[in-house]
């Protein structure tokens, strides 16, 4: 049994109306990095995060999934092997698109997170950081997102999908976050073939075997045809 190991990016849920870091006039301009997206931020201001993180739930909530999510979703239920799929992105625009048990490494906007006691619980429309939790009640709710200076999540499941897969695909990455932006690397030590499918090359383009461009929504149905033959 073949086994095809999947990373996703922004890109991929550009073209459902959800930003990217370089959109030129898109949410995240409006905001800087180190406020909303740091726990340092979230220390000095939790209320500005919180309507940040409000803001891009409600435009997560009017999106809907596009072709290339449908297409991965479709990957996964017809292919004859194992598709891992791993998201940097915290939509759930693949379990939408029909994807199952994907692995979202910098956590979900549906999600909410005690930063006192590590509770975590379904996010509602409007978050708050003075609403209680449920667990231990103090009033520390906060995004159950990964900052930039946190650890992203279940690592040691990618690693070992990293060491068992036989293609790494990248989608819609720009390759400039870590450690996602290593993986393509760890992939070519390992002597697994490497594909990126994006709308232009990453930061990190010259280290794939191969590579196709254009957007999300046509390259990705085409390849996942080609795939499921």
């Amino acid at each position: 049994m073949t086994h095809i190991l999947i990373l996703t990016g922004a890109g991929i849920s550009a073209e459902s109306g959800l930003g990217t870091f370089r959109d030129v006039d898109g949410l995240w301009t409006k905001y800087d990095l180190e406020d909303v997206a740091t726990p340092e931020g979230f220390a000095r201001n939790p209320e500005l995060v919180h309507a940040f993180y409000n803001a891009r739930r409600a435009n997560c909530l009017d999106a809907a999934p596009n072709a290339a999510h449908g297409a991965l979703g479709r990957l996964q239920t017809e292919y004859k092997g194992l598709v891992t799929l791993v998201t940097q992105n915290v939509d759930d625009l693949h379990e939408r698109g029909g994807a199952r048990d994907v692995i979202h490494m910098h956590g979900e906007l549906a999600g909410t997170l005690c930063a006192a006691c590590d509770h975590r619980w379904p996010a509602p429309p409007e978050m708050s950081s003075t609403a209680p939790c449920p667990s231990c009640s103090a009033p520390r709710t906060r995004p159950d997102i990964v900052w930039f200076g946190e650890m992203p999540y279940q690592m040691d499941e990618i690693y070992l999908a990293l060491e068992t897969a036989d293609l790494f695909v990248a989608i819609g990455t720009s390759g400039t976050v870590y450690p996602a932006a290593g993986f393509v690397g760890e992939a070519r030590a390992l002597g697994i073939p490497t594909l990126e499918l994006n709308l232009e090359p990453s930061d990190t383009a010259g280290i794939f075997d191969d590579a196709r461009f254009g957007p999300a929504t046509q390259i990705v149905p085409t390849w996942v045809d080609e795939v499921l033959g």
